[in-house]
């Protein structure tokens, strides 16, 4: 490890100079498909209660991205302006990507599962100008939600609503501005671009900053390692509020020029069936999708035939979902391992996918390094479990309104908080977790944050969560308490809590153990691995 500091200039010349920096943008992307396929589909879009999904040409969607940059533009967004996108898997989603790059506005993705308390930490700190969010999704009033957000925060100045109605409308929105078309950048491609929080696993969540340098290296590296061109057919399943929807989907299908197929909800039988019906060629998803995949083809689904690539990331793979989807779909499954500081660092190839994706996370894709070190700093040999650093290509431009000293080592490298350790061949393990965090679903659980609101409760003298295995899911929460002298508390009352709270329910724990005392070191630390140990019984 060299000394000074970190110097980004250097870190971006180099970049180039490796040719894992392109200095492209979306939106040149998509006007290279609108010269060359303009009939082809861009994103076939299904969504929950319509009868046929929309699809959407390249002449059709740069129309679109047009329409929303001019408009966009006539609401005073402009360049630097952030954009909060709370949207499920819709086109408007990708649409309002490619036209905040267009005018040089910043992109917040943020998952529909997030509620007031997550999100008016994030718009406020963000100070974000403009929210797009749903009229109505699964149930829940985004609408009215998005309302008493602006009411709170002075920045929001305009809240778009999908399927609303009146001049604030996205549909009126797409209508009320001259087009504007993609002749010069208004966003240089090194600069960000993307704004996404992470989980706030030790406090509050950081902001992450993207380039689409570092976007479009993500996309160029993992297409080129799964082989992917664009007669490729993109399954969009994943939430492109998260990184691997955003990047691994709806970024990489933009890159290649493929065909982007929209799935809002997620369930086994319908989603199994539109991957038959589209086919659907790539996914990139968490454990619980491919066993779903599987499971609901073994009982009865059509089988899709066109399914070659799944790239499973978020959990381990356990091994007889790897040889059961060679062997009853014929599918390859690439182990996955990636942050949202560092998108998807390591990637196992398709033809090591039988004997290394059960076992290892991959190993470094093109432009990106990874090193395991001990205590002292120092890289460990090989097979010795330590500290994960990570640097290249597809890193963070730094966090949000922080400095950036202390991020990276002065030369380039990030810890990721993770333990893992390095095989022969160079691919990784992950084998624990220096940070607390949970992965439920592929999901980071924000622990400590849930722990905090936990300890605000009148009977709550002490808690601690922890992840109980889970065979579809990878991990489900596990809130172990001790109460306060004479206090009565169950599930039902923790969750009631925390919807009280309007914690997204995702984050919710799943089981409550009420204990008569934590187990604690001498200093009054919890001992987590003891909890970890005895939740080991809950398993299903």
């Amino acid at each position: 490890m060299s000394t000074g500091v970190f110097d980004p200039q250097a870190h971006a010349a180099a970049m180039r100079a490796q040719g894992v920096w392109h200095d492209e943008l979306l939106n040149e992307h998509l006007a290279r498909s609108v010269a060359q396929t303009p009939e082809k589909p861009a994103v076939v879009a299904y969504r929950a209660g319509q009868a046929q999904p929309e699809r959407i040409t390249y002449a059709e969607f740069e129309e679109r991205v047009a329409k929303l940059a001019g408009a966009m533009r006539a609401r005073g967004i402009g360049a630097g302006d952030i954009v909060g996108l709370q949207l499920p898997n819709w086109w408007e989603f990708a649409v309002t990507v490619l036209a905040c790059e267009r005018i040089g506005a910043v992109v917040n993705p943020l998952m529909p599962i997030f509620r007031e308390h997550e999100l008016s930490y994030m718009l406020g700190f963000a100070e974000a100008k403009m929210l797009i969010v749903p009229k109505i999704f699964r149930g829940f009033d985004h609408a009215a939600m998005a309302a008493s957000l602006q009411a709170r925060l002075p920045s929001l100045q305009h809240v778009i609503v999908v399927h609303g109605d009146g001049e604030n409308s996205f549909a009126n929105l797409l209508q009320s501005g001259t087009p504007v078309h993609a002749t010069h950048r208004a966003l240089q491609p090194d600069a960000m671009a993307v704004l996404m929080f992470t989980s706030g696993t030790t406090g509050a969540p950081k902001g992450v900053m993207h380039s689409v340098n570092g976007i479009l290296a993500c996309t160029y590296a993992m297409s080129a390692r799964a082989g992917l061109t664009d007669k490729d057919v993109v399954f969009g399943c994943s939430p492109l509020g998260h990184m691997t929807g955003y990047a691994a989907s709806l970024a990489l299908s933009m890159q290649l020029g493929a065909t982007l197929v929209l799935l809002d909800v997620w369930e086994a039988r319908n989603g199994v069936a539109v991957m038959a019906a589209e086919g659907a060629s790539y996914i990139v998803a968490s454990t619980p999708f491919l066993s779903d995949l599987c499971e609901t083809v073994a009982t009865g689904a059509p089988r899709p035939t066109h399914l070659h690539r799944f790239i499973c990331g978020g959990a381990p793979i356990p091994p007889v979902l790897v040889e059961r989807a060679a062997r009853e779909l014929d599918l390859q499954v690439c182990s996955l391992w990636g942050m949202t500081e560092a998108l998807g660092a390591t990637m196992t190839e398709p033809s090591r996918a039988a004997e290394k994706s059960s076992t290892t996370d991959g190993r470094a894709l093109d432009g990106m390094e990874v090193c395991v070190t001990g205590a002292d700093g120092k890289p460990l040999p090989l097979g010795e479990t330590g500290d994960l650093l990570v640097r290249g290509a597809q890193m963070l431009l730094g966090y949000y309104k922080q400095p950036l000293e202390g991020i990276f080592t002065p030369d380039g490298w990030f810890a990721t908080g993770d333990l893992a350790y390095l095989d022969t061949e160079g691919y990784i393990r992950i084998n624990g977790r220096t940070k607390d965090v949970l992965i439920r679903g592929g999901e980071n659980v924000p622990v400590a944050e849930i722990e905090s609101l936990l300890y605000r409760h009148p009977a709550v003298a002490s808690v601690a969560i922890v992840g109980i295995p889970d065979a579809r899911l990878g991990e489900r929460g596990c809130a172990f308490v001790a109460l306060r002298p004479g206090a009565q508390l169950d599930l039902a009352g923790v969750q009631a809590y925390l919807n009280e709270a309007k914690v997204a329910k995702q984050y919710w724990p799943e089981r409550l153990e009420v204990l008569a005392a934590l187990p604690c070191t001498p200093s009054g630390k919890i001992k987590k691995f003891v909890l970890k140990d005895q939740a080991k019984a809950f398993a299903t």
